[in-house]
């Protein structure tokens, strides 16, 4: 009986050196086993910043007057057909990287990383942000989380997301640590400068409490003001060296999102609109962004023009050659845009002229303006202000006019600003489609109403209908 004791133990034992040296054998030498939030920082960083851009050539533009498809006989977004695909690759490409997002702040708080953490958090908002701007009510809370067997995540309100994603950058800006190293690498957007990206985290917030100040249950005129009025707890963008924007080097992976540069500018002209006020302004920014138009033989140049938007009748109306888009803008090295030191003075310019603060709105429009331009590489004339188009006249019509330029080439900011104040005007086009009503939201993805079927038709019926026509929380 001892015998068949110590046989059994010898055996177990036996099998137990076995499986240990199976496990050592089934480890990858080239896969790390734990994820650092720095792995993830700059993938995340460009593939979102280079696909704004892309999409701001792709819908904006189109929609805002900046640019249109030329020749376009009918149809088309400029005259307000947004089709039911139109915001698909919005759709997904902004959950696979919140996935990644949600990754990288989890390995953050393994790691007991503050900084990353917070970074995490604000990359997370900023991207939620541009997704429930761009459909209304989406999933969230339980989004991205498929390995705790949450297949069909229900839709948040639109109010639950803004109140949570104000709050996370709450959070993150208490969390960010100066005085502590980022450790993962050298990150692609601020080279690991913390100081810039807890401005970025504030001015964010700025952004989207502005998004919401319609809404009186968000307190956001308050808010505002308590986060301007208090620069060190909450410190923003004051220079333009400050921005968040991503320099794309041209160096693979680090590249431009358009496989050919010429793709940008192939059968595009400026918008009327969008050149006339330059034009107006004598505005040194129309060389950076635009070409000169040309007679219709396209042998002499006739100064920047553009044709209108929604324009009806025949191509052949137009006898000149329109300005373009400088092929240099989609060129490594070239810049994606997500966050401008302007876009923050024209906010604390509008905060102003609401009398939400007591600034002075003329100071803040100025300055927003005189960053735009040198964003942009250019001088601002010593004269420009003194220009009675171009002067602050005391309006919010003017400042949302300069700030819609400010906006060019972010994302869809330009058409959430447009949607939240009707501004700038814009004129009418002949040939609009949709009732002549500007489109206000994408449609879901068809993979989203058969696939999370209950749910979508929960968020419908809260919305109000699955309509490019249904206004969301923030704009009623």
């Amino acid at each position: 009986m001892k015998k068949l004791s110590l046989f059994l133990l010898l055996a177990l034992g036996s099998v137990a050196a076995c499986t240990d040296k199976l496990e050592e054998l089934n480890v990858d030498p080239n896969r790390i086993e734990r994820i650092s939030p720095g792995t993830l920082l700059n993938p995340i960083v460009y593939e979102l910043g280079s696909f704004n851009t892309s999409r701001a050539d792709g819908f904006t533009f189109d929609i805002m007057q900046v640019a249109l498809p030329f020749p376009s006989v009918s149809g088309g977004v400029h005259r307000y057909v947004v089709s039911e695909s139109a915001g698909n690759s919005t759709w997904t490409t902004y959950y696979r990287w919140l996935a990644n997002i949600r990754e990288m702040r989890l390995a953050a708080q393994a790691a007991q990383d503050p900084n990353y953490e917070a970074i995490a958090l604000t990359l997370n908002a900023w991207t939620y942000a541009n997704l429930t701007d761009a459909f209304g009510d989406v999933p969230m809370t339980e989004a991205a989380r498929a390995e705790e067997g949450i297949l069909y995540p229900t839709f948040d309100s639109q109010q639950q997301i803004y109140t949570q994603l104000l709050q996370d950058l709450e959070t993150a800006n208490g969390l960010f640590n100066r005085s502590r190293t980022m450790v993962y690498g050298s990150d692609l957007l601020y080279a690991n400068d913390v100081a810039s990206w807890q401005r970025f985290c504030n001015s964010l917030r700025l952004r989207l409490l502005l998004r919401v100040s319609k809404r009186p249950e968000m307190n956001a005129p308050a808010e505002l003001a308590r986060i301007i009025n208090d620069p060190t707890r909450y410190p923003v963008f004051t220079q333009n060296s400050e921005s968040a924007i991503l320099k794309i080097t041209g160096v693979a992976p680090n590249v431009s999102p358009w496989g050919r540069a010429i793709d940008f500018t192939n059968a595009r002209a400026a918008g009327e609109f969008f050149i006339d006020n330059l034009n107006a302004w004598s505005d040194p920014r129309l060389a950076k962004w635009n070409t000169l138009a040309r007679n219709k033989t396209n042998t002499t140049t006739i100064g920047y023009r553009g044709i209108p938007s929604a324009y009806g009748g025949s191509d052949a109306q137009f006898q000149y050659v329109p300005s373009n888009f400088n092929i240099a803008l989609a060129t490594a090295p070239m810049v994606a845009v997500l966050l401008p030191y302007a876009e923050v003075e024209f906010i604390k310019a509008e905060c102003a002229q609401r009398g939400w603060t007591t600034a002075d709105a003329r100071t803040h429009y100025e300055r927003g303006v005189r960053a735009s331009i040198e964003q942009w590489g250019a001088v601002v004339p010593a004269t420009y202000f003194q220009q009675p188009a171009a002067s602050y006249d005391g309006t919010l019509q003017r400042i949302l006019l300069q700030k819609y330029y400010a906006l060019f080439f972010v994302d869809y900011q330009a058409w959430f600003e447009y949607r939240r104040t009707g501004l700038p005007v814009l004129p009418r086009g002949q040939d609009l489609q949709n009732g002549g009503r500007m489109p206000v939201r994408f449609k879901y993805p068809l993979v989203v109403q058969t696939t999370n079927a209950t749910n979508y038709r929960s968020a419908v019926q809260q919305m109000g209908g699955d309509d490019v026509n249904t206004k969301v929380w923030w704009e009623k």
